[in-house]
């Protein structure tokens, strides 16, 4: 029996959307916090662990068919004390209880529900539960409390060392290893093995996006010139930009695709998949000038501007699978629906969409989604580039609209978290550098100035989280990495020495409260959080960069630009920790990949100084040049490679390697061309 009751439970005062979608649940569910660990203890009861976030398809399921449902909440209020977590507002919990599911079943996803004693420690965790198993394991594991509770606290502090072991999955070297050229092609021949070439993206099913991969891949491209690199990159973007995972009329990408082809979503949309797949699409467009690869950068930033931009500039983080409770609903079609909004002589449309009367998917429905790229459609159909053209246009926009106007849309989670604005900055960073839309940077800036404004407190520290005008939560290291990347970058787009000084002080803010000198490696968690049962790392580049990865490239870039060779060497000793790694599992140590090429082969530090610094800077984004460092003024900045270089009434560029300066040029197409041969 489910419950419509409106009385609350302890989550009715949350901010998280995704926690407030159980506050009316008749489980009595808490938050995580000291209260429920005391009345755990006190109770001597066991505690159910339950993690979701709000555009969680199996999460919103699983709230409908058990937490909804008073006799499963009976059971739950009876025998446990129950806390919800948002994922996204505590990802060190929520590594904690997925390393414990790994361990225990081999698997994990969403929902994650853990149990464990009253002190955290888990007896059991697994992922999405059908009602009647959920009630099974509850009874089970109860009966095994009451009756063999020794073996149990045994079971659980042998999976508490089992998460200990998975979290040092790092060697701890003395000194940096030497890394050799030739390991550069090894690498590549690592991750290349893993890429599906027909289909694009990595050989399994489901496909995630995996931008960091494809991006390290492009770099390589750019060191070696291996066009098998850029080929694994174009077609995984040509099939994505023509698949279902793509929102064909909207813009904007899908969490990841159930098929291998790209063509049948998971469809909540999430804002780290839509900034990274911003960077890689704009990175690719500088190499290829693919028309595609424009439109999809183009398109997929009005959605984030018209659908996950909030009134403070900030980012939200997700817009949910399913509306009117059904997944996808908000996105497919009728096939009659859609060919009442074409005209007459534009039936080709529905080919072009792949639209079946009958459906394409499941319920009769259809995902749009393209089998042919648009020239090779034209000539089949034997259409004129105009008219094919105007059609799209035009039929994208009714259909945009009939969407927005006549459909019930899906939840937006608005939730504004700091790591995910930071990879959105780098997006439209990116996308300013390949188009020159001047917009592209603005709204980069203005999200950075938010940051600093709603997530930066006067002590120095980070907030992760903002809604409804408060910022909470202290940030993990993501947080800190992503926002730090972020700054930095902004400073090379902007020429604003101000960017770098927040990234350097909130570099050392992490170096005195995450870092740990012992193993070279930064904590997920800062020295002045909560301790949970055990402190984590982040190594391994996944959906998103690790942290650490990230962190080691900050190191290497703010010890370039400050000249600090103790930066430098940190991020070596990072690098030298992961190495074996690196070498046996190059796919998800992509980023960390990326700083290896940079070991092997120092980038190049490019100042421009002079009243065309800025002029120059742009073209010189306009390239994909991943070996630079850059760095420039009108007048002598305070950055060591700008001192005594500035020429007057002139825009001079320096091209430097390994502290050594060419003569300056004020030649910028000079300077091009050198940097592509070099």
């Amino acid at each position: 029996m489910n419950s419509t009751s409106a009385k609350t439970n302890h989550l009715a005062n949350e901010s998280s959307p995704y926690l407030l979608m159980h506050a009316h649940n008749p489980v009595d569910w808490y938050p995580w916090g000291e209260e429920a660990f005391k009345i755990a203890k006190t109770e001597n009861k066991l505690l159910i662990v339950s993690i979701g976030y709000s555009a969680c398809h199996w999460c919103h399921v699983m709230e409908k068919e058990s937490f909804s449902d008073d006799n499963v909440a009976q059971i739950m209020n009876r025998y446990y004390i129950s806390i919800k977590v948002d994922r996204e507002e505590r990802p060190d919990i929520d590594k904690i209880y997925m390393d414990a599911a790994q361990l225990i079943t081999g698997r994990g996803g969403w929902p994650l529900n853990a149990i464990t004693l009253p002190d955290g420690k888990p007896v059991y965790a697994a992922t999405y539960f059908p009602k009647i198993q959920w009630i099974e394991v509850l009874g089970q594991i109860h009966r095994l409390f009451e009756t063999n509770r020794d073996k149990l606290v045994q079971h659980a502090d042998e999976i508490t060392k089992g998460i200990l072991l998975s979290n040092s999955n790092f060697v701890n070297l003395s000194d940096n290893s030497v890394f050799e050229t030739v390991t550069i092609h090894e690498l590549f021949r690592n991750v290349v093995k893993s890429i599906d070439f027909e289909n694009g993206g990595l050989n399994t099913a489901p496909k995630f996006p995996m931008p960091v991969v494809f991006e390290y891949l492009l770099h390589y491209f750019h060191q070696t010139n291996e066009k098998k690199a850029l080929e694994a990159v174009s077609v995984t973007l040509d099939k994505i930009g023509s698949g279902g995972i793509y929102d064909q009329i909207g813009g904007g990408f899908a969490r990841y695709s159930t098929d291998e082809y790209w063509r049948i979503p998971h469809f909540e949309k999430m804002l780290y998949d839509n900034a990274q797949l911003v960077s890689l699409y704009s990175d690719a467009y500088k190499i290829t000038k693919n028309e595609l690869y424009a439109r999809v950068i183009e398109e997929s930033l009005e959605f984030i501007q018209r659908e996950m931009t909030s009134p403070e500039t900030g980012f939200y983080s997700a817009i949910d699978a399913d509306s009117e409770g059904e997944e996808g609903k908000f996105y497919v079609w009728d096939y009659n629906e859609f060919r009442e909004i074409l005209q007459n002589d534009e039936d080709f449309l529905l080919d072009y969409y792949s639209l079946k009367n009958g459906g394409n998917w499941e319920y009769d429905k259809n995902i749009l989604y393209r089998t042919m790229q648009d020239e090779a459609f034209i000539l089949e159909k034997k259409l004129s580039k105009n008219k094919f053209r105007n059609s799209i246009k035009r039929v994208k926009e009714k259909l945009l609209n009939y969407r927005i106007t006549r459909r019930v849309r899906p939840l937006t989670d608005t939730k504004i978290i700091a790591s995910w604005n930071a990879l959105m900055i780098k997006g439209y960073l990116d996308a300013y550098g390949a188009t020159g839309n001047e917009d592209y940077l603005k709204t980069a800036i203005k999200n950075g100035h938010f940051i600093i404004r709603k997530l930066l407190n006067s002590e120095g520290n980070l907030y992760r989280n903002f809604k409804d005008g408060k910022s909470y939560t202290n940030a993990m290291l993501d947080d800190y990495a992503n926002v730090v990347l972020a700054f930095i970058f902004l400073y090379q787009s902007t020429f604003d020495e101000n960017w770098l000084d927040h990234a350097n002080t909130l570099l050392e803010y992490t170096l005195k409260h995450f870092y740990n000198a012992k193993s070279g490696m930064f904590y997920f968690t800062s020295d002045l959080d909560q301790e949970l049962i055990t402190r984590q790392y982040e190594i391994d580049d996944q959906v998103i960069p690790s942290s650490n990865s990230v962190m080691a490239l900050n190191l290497y870039f703010l010890g370039t630009l400050f000249d600090n060779s103790d930066y430098i060497k940190m991020a070596g000793k990072m690098l030298s920790n992961v190495y074996s790694n690196l070498i046996n599992s190059s796919v998800h140590f992509a980023n960390w990949a990326k700083l290896h090429i940079f070991f092997v082969s120092t980038p190049f530090e490019v100042a421009i100084l002079g009243e065309k610094c800025m002029e120059f800077n742009t073209k010189l984004h306009e390239q994909f040049f991943p070996n630079i460092i850059l760095t420039g003024a009108k007048e002598e900045g305070k950055l060591a490679l700008l001192q005594h270089k500035l020429i007057k009434n002139q825009t001079s560029i320096y091209i430097c390697k390994d502290k050594t300066c060419r003569l300056p040029m004020n030649d910028l197409d000079e300077a091009l061309n050198i940097l592509k041969i070099s």
